[in-house]
């Protein structure tokens, strides 16, 4: 068993640290706000930091999952950062949805002080991280990697190491590109069935075992036809993520017309008051 810190304690986050504690890792947390430390200690067990570097100190493995690429680097970077107090021969993972020039900067910053890094974002949603059913995709060094599997299978229904340094964001953003299109059809078939005064479930029922099959169209249908969006991976997140998509884009040269088509329909819906609602209220933009 390692000695192992997790930075961030969101909806992600924090199951995520609860499985490496429940498979009996030492784990010791931080969180930008202490309370929610606190909650997870009484309810896991470990212990709490005040600051990254001190979470970080000792430990064989450290782990964040965080917002966005600024949020990366308060926590890592500085005097106070996780960096500053992680020993020679420990390994870095951030599961963060980052940007793939991220995680180069990271890992020139591991290196500097020989320390392994692991580009690690994750897919599932918030149930996948609470079931332990998380995909996760890698980059980073083969040895590296397989040093950090055996501690990131704690949550995990998938994982693959995709490349060097950088992979596993790239293929994070390969995932936000399936899922914007796949929302967004679905979203237009059930509101079309609606429209034609079609029983949203029947149709559901009937198709999800076909080609038009998706996690989506079986996890999602039911709420969208109740027009309850009130729960999953917030809107604000979702062009969080697409914005990373089509900044690699303009660098790499890739045609993405759907996907910069569905984050404008996104931004009608924060226009509504739905920044917290799930990806899927694309549905309820074509209601009003």
């Amino acid at each position: 068993m390692a000695k192992v810190a997790f930075l961030g304690l969101g909806v992600m986050g924090y199951p995520m640290a609860g499985h490496l504690a429940a498979n009996g890792h030492d784990v010791t947390v931080y969180n930008r706000t202490a309370s929610k430390a606190e909650a997870w200690v009484a309810q896991h067990g470990g212990s709490m930091a005040h600051t990254p570097v001190e979470a970080a100190k000792d430990c064989e493995f450290v782990m964040a999952c965080l917002g966005n690429d600024d949020d990366v680097r308060s926590v890592v970077f500085g005097d106070t950062g996780a960096m500053a107090g992680m020993s020679s021969g420990s390994i870095l993972i951030d599961h963060t949805t980052a940007s793939a020039a991220l995680a180069h900067e990271l890992h020139s910053a591991a290196e500097d002080k020989g320390v392994g890094f692991v580009d690690a974002p994750v897919s599932g949603g918030q149930a996948g991280a609470e079931n332990g059913q998380l995909a996760i995709m890698c980059g980073g060094d083969e040895a590296i990697f397989a040093r950090a599997e055996a501690v990131m299978t704690c949550y995990a229904k998938s994982m693959k190491r995709l490349g060097g340094t950088g992979a596993g964001q790239l293929t994070k953003m390969v995932n936000q590109i399936c899922i914007a299109g796949l929302v967004q059809g679905l979203s237009e078939g059930l509101n079309f069935a609606v429209k034609a005064g079609l029983d949203g479930e029947a149709v559901i029922e009937a198709i999800s075992g076909g080609a038009a099959g998706s996690w989506q169209m079986v996890n999602r249908h039911k709420t969208m036809l109740a027009d309850d969006y009130e729960h999953g991976f917030a809107v604000d997140w979702m062009r969080k993520d697409i914005g990373i998509v089509l900044d690699e884009a303009k660098r790499n040269g890739a045609r993405l017309p759907v996907t910069a088509l569905v984050d404008q329909f996104y931004g009608e819906v924060q226009d509504m008051g739905g920044n917290r609602w799930d990806t899927s209220s694309l549905m309820k933009r074509l209601q009003r």
